[in-house]
């Protein structure tokens, strides 16, 4: 099961969140969610399937889901309590150790099949340039394979 938290969007001091949220099972069954986290609760948008689900599975669906997607809104709720301080960001380290944990990120991020900027995007709380600058110098720091052969 992975939950990752796709995008926020932040009006008049309310943060609504939302995750994907992905399950696969050991028989090739998948099921995939686009959940919502508000002020007024978490609520489940989307949900495909396949095989289509039942309605049993259906109605278990929510306890599939309540426990990872309780850990993953749980960071993000704590950073809407902290968006007073307007650039709320996760703590990162910084040099070298910062770099390598920029680099693990890239290759999970790549290893799911997900867009790895937007995964360090997510993971230290900077822009997509910022992100792209992290991403080089990891490269640099040979973290990362160099993008392309250099003569």
């Amino acid at each position: 099961m992975s939950v990752r938290q796709t995008w926020v969007v932040r009006e008049d001091g309310e943060a609504t969140s939302w995750f994907d949220v992905r399950l696969t099972f050991t028989d090739g069954a998948r099921v995939e969610a686009l959940a919502v986290l508000s002020g007024q609760g978490v609520m489940v948008e989307d949900v495909r399937a396949e095989p289509p689900l039942s309605l049993d599975d259906l109605a278990a669906l929510a306890e599939w889901l309540e426990s990872p997607l309780f850990e993953a809104c749980l960071p993000a709720s704590a950073g809407a309590a902290r968006a007073a301080s307007r650039r709320a960001r996760p703590a990162w380290p910084r040099g070298r150790e910062g770099r390598r944990l920029v680099a693990q990120e890239y290759r999970a991020a790549r290893a799911e099949g997900a867009d790895p900027v937007l995964a360090v995007m997510c993971a230290t709380g900077h822009s997509r340039r910022r992100s792209l600058r992290l991403i080089g110098q990891a490269r640099d720091e040979g973290f990362l394979a160099p993008r392309r052969a250099r003569r």
